[in-house]
């Protein structure tokens, strides 16, 4: 098992968990929000697990109030919201700090493995353009931030918060995992 397969996770329903659960998998981890512009990407991400789920895929979202407090709610209110509004099915965890001085164990691991974005650069002009300072590079700029990791645990692959799950690099990354 990798580093970061063994950190210590929560689920949403406060069990215990680690991406060692998913070993043998091919992971998208999110940095979730449910009151944030980004919000409706939650449709296309359950989309894309329930496409390739069987092939591999979990897609793990974890709610973070990290930009704007666009998180506020309660894990059940997350589940509820997630549920109701978009029937999410893949796995959720319970609210973790993404940016600032208290990032999460597994989100200082995943920054420091793929420092860099695909996608990078116009959702940081658009912050800019709504006078939001973006969380400095390489930290996550914001919700919806998403992370590849492969069957083996490492992370293959970065994209920036506003590449949506229908991105022909997002799927041709997913799909080369998948693959390998």
């Amino acid at each position: 098992m990798t580093a970061l397969q063994s950190i210590p996770l929560t689920t949403i329903d406060g069990a215990a968990a680690t991406l060692g659960d998913y070993a043998g998998k091919v992971l998208l981890v999110v940095n979730v929000a449910s009151k944030c512009g980004l919000t409706p990407q939650y449709e296309g991400l359950e989309k894309l697990y329930r496409e390739k789920k069987a092939a591999g895929l979990e897609v793990l979202g974890f709610p973070a109030n990290d930009f704007n407090g666009q998180e506020p709610g309660s894990e059940d209110e997350i589940r509820q919201f997630c549920s109701l509004t978009y029937d999410v099915t893949f796995p959720m965890f319970a609210k973790v700090s993404v940016a600032g001085s208290d990032v999460h164990p597994l989100y200082r691991q995943l920054v420091a493995a793929q420092p860099a974005a695909t996608g990078e650069g116009p959702m940081r002009g658009k912050l800019a353009g709504f006078n939001i300072e973006p969380n400095p590079a390489p930290g996550i700029l914001w919700n919806f931030e998403k992370f590849l990791i492969g069957r083996d645990g490492q992370v293959v692959g970065r994209f920036a918060p506003d590449v949506t799950a229908d991105d022909a690099r997002l799927r041709a990354a997913i799909d080369a995992a998948l693959a390998a």
